[in-house]
């Protein structure tokens, strides 16, 4: 099975599609807030989630209970593709459903390999991935800028620095069982 959570008007051919909006017709209607999904365990191949993860998870618990039911539905090796905001961006900033910011160093927090080298070097990350007993490796990062930067020799430090330069971070996530 593959899952396109977060749906909105946004259906994909070849996968279960899930928003709590009925009115957008999705394949499932549930909230991602609220637990267990109706998924049975190890039964995900991939998911997309397209613009949905900074909508949700205001509460660290709640995005936590989040990152654990996607790692309880997908099978090992299954892949997650995320896509959201820069955090730096006013298509983040003006947005008052935005409630989650989700960088590289938010989803590295929920590898146990990551995890237990802080550990082990008594750096002060959350180990979260030791916390919430879930296991996923991040084995993609990509940063969309806006056109009118793309050609700048100092991109990379723009990009570390200021406002609206990156429009978005695309992720592929996968879950290691």
């Amino acid at each position: 099975m593959k899952l396109n959570l977060g749906c909105g008007q946004n259906r994909l051919d070849g996968y279960v599609n899930a928003d709590r909006e009925p009115v957008v017709e999705p394949d499932v209607v549930m909230d991602l807030e609220e637990f267990p999904w109706p998924f049975e365990d190890h039964s995900v191949d991939e998911v997309v989630a397209n613009h949905v993860l900074e909508h949700v998870g205001a509460r660290a618990e709640v995005f936590i209970g989040i990152m654990q039911e996607l790692y309880r539905v997908c099978r090992g090796g299954a892949h997650i593709r995320i896509a959201v905001p820069h955090p730096r961006h006013d298509n983040f900033i003006d947005d008052p459903t935005h409630v989650r910011a989700i960088t590289p160093m938010t989803l590295q927090l929920f590898s146990r390999r990551n995890c237990l080298e802080w550990k082990r070097l008594g750096a002060a990350n959350s180990p979260l991935a030791l916390y919430a007993g879930v296991d996923f490796e991040l084995r993609d990062v990509q940063v969309v800028v806006d056109p009118s930067y793309e050609s700048r020799p100092d991109l990379k430090e723009l990009v570390a620095h200021s406002n609206n330069v990156a429009t978005e971070y695309r992720y592929v996530l996968e879950v290691i069982k």
